[in-house]
């Protein structure tokens, strides 16, 4: 009895306030908040994975959703971005590399946030990943791409490998360190190469690098990658190989995962969560398989034998 009269009392709340029936219990339509941190190629491809994936999932459950995407551009704006998410209250909030990542753990802990294109989620947050956040990470095995340069560019003790990144970004800091301590096991040192502003920094440091180093190592720096063409014309016109973390056009070869598929894979997490199949608690951070490509023209040109397998 006392069930039937709680329904009641539900039913007419929903009708004294104007909310439908379904409003109460069975959400059709979806609002998501999408934070990317700046344009370049992966993080466009990770977000277009995460939005067609996250799409399709819904439909299929005769749901909608609607993104709003929002393109800062700056490390420093993300927090107004997700401000706004929090103040509209989205349903899910996913946050395109680490700085959009930390703004929205910062701004909510109620809504869920997913991560992508993040590299260390456990460094990120110091080993204490808010109970709302989970997500994909870009990260790749560092020990194979530091022996996939040794061996192709047969480096030896006493050679240098400079490390470009921007100094703003700690996923890329964590990258570096890695690679770092692999190389200089073998004797071969690794130095890194910083700046704070593409525009004015960028190439110069690339010229030192290029004049100073056997060859250099890029890891997946959103700012390196949003201005690639600067390293790899200034390293280019030195004959000075270049391994990126991510697929690109300036690196001999890559060790790397794909962007879009990693949106895929944030996408449908945040179906399940949405549909209430499971809890942002359920989720490991999840990591995808990388691939190896290697440039065959720019392989030629500097003289670099592609491996047979």
């Amino acid at each position: 009895m006392k069930k039937i009269v709680s329904l009641i009392l539900v039913l007419v709340l929903c009708v004294g306030t104007g909310m439908t029936f379904t409003a109460c219990g069975d959400k059709t339509d979806f609002t998501v908040g999408i934070c990317q941190l700046m344009e370049h190629d992966s993080l466009d491809q990770a977000t277009k994975g995460f939005t067609d994936a996250l799409t399709e999932a819904l439909e299929k459950e005769g749901k909608t959703v609607t993104f709003d995407t929002q393109v800062p551009g700056d490390a420093n704006l993300c927090a107004t971005v997700v401000n706004t998410f929090v103040s509209k209250k989205v349903d899910l909030i996913m946050a395109n590399a680490t700085p959009a990542l930390t703004a929205a753990a910062e701004a909510t802990s109620a809504i869920p946030v997913l991560g992508t294109s993040v590299t260390d989620y456990k460094d990120t947050f110091k080993n204490n990943i808010p109970a709302n956040v989970t997500g994909t990470s870009d990260a790749v095995p560092f020990a194979e791409q530091a022996q996939m340069m040794i061996d192709t560019l047969k480096l030896q003790a006493g050679d240098k490998v400079g490390v470009i990144y921007c100094s703003g970004e700690s996923n890329s800091k964590v990258q570096y360190d890695a690679v770092k301590a692999l190389f200089e096991e073998k004797g071969i040192e690794a130095k890194a190469y910083t700046f704070s502003d593409a525009a004015t920094e960028l190439q110069a440091i690339t010229n030192s690098a290029a004049s100073e180093c056997r060859a250099i190592y890029v890891p997946s720096d959103n700012t390196v990658a949003q201005n690639d063409s600067t390293v790899g014309t200034v390293c280019g016109e030195k004959n000075v190989p270049v391994f990126t973390s991510y697929a690109s056009t300036i690196g001999y070869a890559s060790l790397a995962i794909d962007y879009y598929q990693l949106g895929v894979e944030t996408g449908k997490m945040a179906a399940e969560i949405l549909l209430g199949t499971k809890q942002v608690s359920d989720f490991e951070i999840k990591t995808l398989t990388p691939t190896t490509v290697y440039d065959e023209a720019l392989c030629g040109k500097l003289n670099i034998a592609v491996p047979e397998n």
